[in-house]
């Protein structure tokens, strides 16, 4: 959780991000694998048995990987002797609040009853194996693999959660609360997709209500009496349960006696994390933003804590208790550090550098933002978005000074200049990974979308290339796609200049990566579009067209939308005239329209496909070959039927 250490089952740990060693997580894993928490999910209630069943096996395979880090030993030539434990505080404190929240779940599920609880527990626990995968998956990405050697079998555990997280984020509301006591289905899917900074260099397998305070703190009220006693209950039972000591196999050691206790009105009742974010329903109730519109995105309807049924769908924004939460972090020292102390700036040797007059000079210009002198601060914002383009350290002093929130409110300007500079400034700002969590706190996804939809083309398309920066971090995929930035991208990669429509494909490419986003990318109109640059005749977007499409292809409503479309006779006359990549991505969106429709099958034989998919099988790039090959098996069992 960018801007905060992670917290875990109301308890924020008082220990530095090191502590929580490969040694550490490697004694986690075997106390849920190996002690009392994997024996009691053997006499699980039929409803959860099978996913707690999946969550103890994928979570004993990191131990293969986390013993390849804990006897990693850097070679003499090693550059950054010391970066092997420097290093784990990036990675290791979010994958220990992953697998202690995995602890706490699998305690919950196999206490649950289901004669004596709600169907609302019963679905509120279903969705909290989604999310605890979802973190899993998360935090497994942040390891640097290539730092440690690890072997190649590892991989295993990464591509098994991802599927794991695909699987539960394509549950709707029916599958969730009918389907617990039925093993679910495995979508389509799961590629690794790599993510880059541009498109073409992506691997080949691939507004916001703003109330005063007073209106919030009734809110806020209303949020402190409005639980029923069923749904109390349980929720103190997981908090309970995921406060308890976290013994160490054989040794007896338990946590540091001294662990912050997070007050619970401070706790997102779906993660029981601190929150960051956080949004009132129209029940009242308070989550944070990520989990409750991922809640929506699954289906569901109604409110995860009451059950009541959502009148609405709004998110409010619930200043207020943001407000306290900030307060009480500072006060206890758990905000995540800059390394901006005193006027002095950490610098990637350790060392630290004298930036008070950066500061002083930047704090100048960050006051200009909000002159009344419209060239003071056309000037100001000028200087600003030169300075955030040159260096991280500038990205640091800039956020540092406060520019965000008045950037923030700069993309709302009339004046055409003003707005290019803000937008464009809040794109470099968010290359600095701390930074996008304070964009996204700033409220400013609803004015970069507005800029993205209204503004000048060179400000659409810094906005467009601000949404994909920001959407790097995946809880972000998830409040963008909910804001309506897919249709204004989607008109941007139809309309837009050339270098719009690529800002626009990068950034569509990687919201679609979220499951959710999918739907709502094809009802936006995006395969009609995708469709388009794929029989332009002057081929400039081909390759990002085809890579869109394999990430949406395993989507049932993408796949619908592609077959009405035609577009499996553009696919086969790429597999036999586009370039390698191209006739890669070709077969494998036709085997994911194939491998399970036999009018599909019939369709592409009909058509001619097996020659130039044999062709594929002995000339082909390596993916394109186990694609190729993957589709003739398919089309030699539909003869022989």
């Amino acid at each position: 959780m960018t801007g905060f250490h992670k917290m875990a089952g109301g308890v924020a740990s008082s220990t530095q991000a090191g502590d929580a060693s490969p040694a550490f997580l490697l004694r986690l894993v075997l106390d849920i694998v190996s002690g009392n928490v994997a024996a009691g999910t053997d006499n699980v209630n039929v409803a959860f048995k099978r996913d707690c069943t999946d969550l103890v096996r994928r979570i004993a395979l990191f131990m293969h990987l986390l013993e390849d880090i804990r006897d990693f030993r850097p070679s003499d030539h090693d550059q950054d002797h010391a970066s092997s434990s420097s290093s784990a505080s990036s990675w290791s404190p979010d994958l220990a609040v992953a697998l202690q929240a995995a602890k706490r779940l699998l305690i919950v599920a196999s206490t649950y009853n289901s004669n004596n609880s709600s169907d609302g527990a019963a679905k509120r626990i279903s969705f909290q194996f989604q999310c605890v995968t979802w973190k899993l998956e998360k935090a497994l990405g942040k390891i640097p693999y290539d730092h440690f050697q690890i072997s190649e079998e590892v991989s295993l555990v990464r591509a098994q959660l991802r599927r794991a997280a695909e699987r539960y984020g394509s549950l709707n509301s029916r599958k969730v609360s009918n389907g617990l006591s039925q093993p679910l289905e495995k979508e389509c899917g799961g590629t690794n997709h790599e993510i880059s900074a541009k498109l073409d260099s992506i691997p080949e397998n691939c507004g916001t209500l703003r109330h005063g305070a007073d209106k919030a703190t009734k809110i806020l009220e209303r949020v402190k009496s409005s639980s029923t006693s069923s749904e109390v209950s349980l929720l103190n039972e997981i908090n309970s349960k995921g406060q308890d000591n976290v013994a160490t196999k054989g040794t007896g050691e338990t946590k540091k006696p001294d662990a912050l206790v997070i007050p619970d009105d401070f706790l997102c009742p779906i993660s029981l994390e601190l929150m960051r974010d956080p949004v009132i329903v129209a029940t009242g109730q308070t989550y944070e933003r990520s989990y409750i519109q991922r809640w929506i995105d699954c289906g569901n309807v109604t409110c995860p804590k009451t059950q009541q049924k959502l009148e609405n769908l709004t998110l409010t924004p619930n200043y207020v208790l943001r407000s306290l939460i900030n307060q009480w972090c500072a006060k206890h020292n758990i905000e995540q550090p800059s390394g901006l102390a005193n006027g002095r700036l950490k610098k990637s040797d350790g060392s630290f550098r004298d930036v008070s007059g950066d500061m002083a000079a930047i704090q100048a210009l960050v006051c200009k933002l909000s002159s009344r002198c419209l060239e003071e601060c056309r000037a100001a914002v000028a200087e600003i978005r030169s300075l955030s383009k040159r260096s991280t350290d500038n990205r640091i002093l800039i956020a540092d000074a406060g520019a965000i929130p008045v950037l923030v409110n700069l993309l709302t300007t009339d004046d055409v200049s003003l707005q290019e500079h803000a937008v464009t400034s809040i794109l470099n700002l968010s290359i600095f990974a701390n930074n996008k969590s304070l964009i996204m706190l700033a409220g400013a996804i609803p004015s970069v979308v507005q800029v993205l939809r209204a503004g000048s083309m060179e400000a659409r398309e810094n906005a467009a290339a601000t949404l994909f920066s920001l959407s790097l971090a995946d809880e972000n995929k998830i409040i963008i796609g909910a804001s309506g930035a897919i249709p204004a991208l989607v008109d941007l990669l139809q309309h837009g200049s050339t270098r719009g429509k690529k800002d626009a494909a990068t950034a569509l490419f990687n919201l679609c990566i979220y499951q959710g986003n999918k739907g709502r990318a094809v009802r936006a109109g995006i395969i009609t579009a995708l469709l388009k640059m794929l029989t332009d005749t002057r081929n400039c977007m081909v390759d990002e067209a085809l890579t869109i499409l394999s990430v949406l292809a395993s989507n049932h409503d993408a796949k619908a939308a592609i077959l009405k479309a035609s577009t499996i006779p553009v696919l086969i006359d790429l597999l036999r005239t586009g370039l390698p990549r191209n006739k890669e991505n070709a077969a494998a969106i036709l085997l994911s329209l194939c491998k399970r429709d036999t009018e599909n099958l019939a369709y592409i034989s009909r058509l001619g496909a097996a020659i130039p998919l044999t062709e594929l099988t002995g000339s082909g790039t390596e993916r394109a070959k186990r694609k190729a090959t993957s589709l003739l098996e398919h089309l030699r069992k539909l003869q022989q039927l």
